[in-house]
């Protein structure tokens, strides 16, 4: 399963995401949009113009500034998609 987080470090809820997936043991990649123009540019074409942080992009499913139990029940989706 391949799990990007676009965000920033200095974001709560960025900072609450990342520590959701830290404590589930999941891996992933996270990619700081202050640092990473092209990141950024792909976060506001997700949301219609807006920079919302986090946006993941879990197995190609976007979700933009998710709850924890949003990225359960999808981690829980597409981790049964790949069985």
């Amino acid at each position: 399963m391949a799990i990007r987080v676009f965000g920033a470090t200095w974001c709560p809820m960025t900072t609450s995401t990342l520590r959701h997936l830290d404590q589930l043991g999941v891996k992933y990649q996270f990619i700081d949009i202050d640092e990473d123009s092209k990141a950024a540019e792909w976060v506001r074409s997700q949301n219609d113009g807006k920079e919302r942080k986090p946006t993941l992009d879990i197995d190609g499913v976007i979700l933009s500034e998710p709850s924890n139990a949003e990225v359960d029940r999808t981690l829980r989706q597409q981790h049964g998609a790949h069985r």
